[in-house]
């Protein structure tokens, strides 16, 4: 029971710590700009399990009973941001690697790196 409560934890660990595996030990551009998109998913699914609460509603019912509990609207206000932060920095990389595939004709960090020219 309780790893099924933690489960999201769980989930939030393996996705940061398969980004950061990708950014550290492959080479193509592309499997990069997978690895920061995996970092930033894992950062979203954080935030939205901090801002979780058991048998809760949302924050915009008006009309909630007194003393009723609610969602915290901040980890899903700061989540958006995040997506379309993240949307504009893999739009970012990807335009990248596409001039560094047309200048140097490789996907490879190595080789690029390499062919300065």
């Amino acid at each position: 029971m309780v790893v099924l409560n933690n489960f999201p934890f769980i989930t939030v660990v393996i996705l940061i710590s398969l980004g950061i595996y990708t950014l550290i030990y492959k080479k193509n551009l592309l499997k990069i700009a997978i690895g920061i998109i995996l970092m930033g998913n894992g950062v979203n699914l954080f935030l939205v399990t901090l801002g979780y609460r058991h048998n809760s509603i949302a924050p915009i019912y008006t009309n909630a009973p007194e003393g009723s509990r609610m969602v915290m609207p901040t980890a899903q206000a700061l989540t958006l941001t995040n997506i379309v932060i993240g949307l504009a920095t893999t739009a970012l990389i990807l335009s990248l690697a596409v001039t560094i595939y047309k200048h140097y004709g490789t996907l490879d960090t190595d080789e690029a790196r390499r062919l300065r020219g």
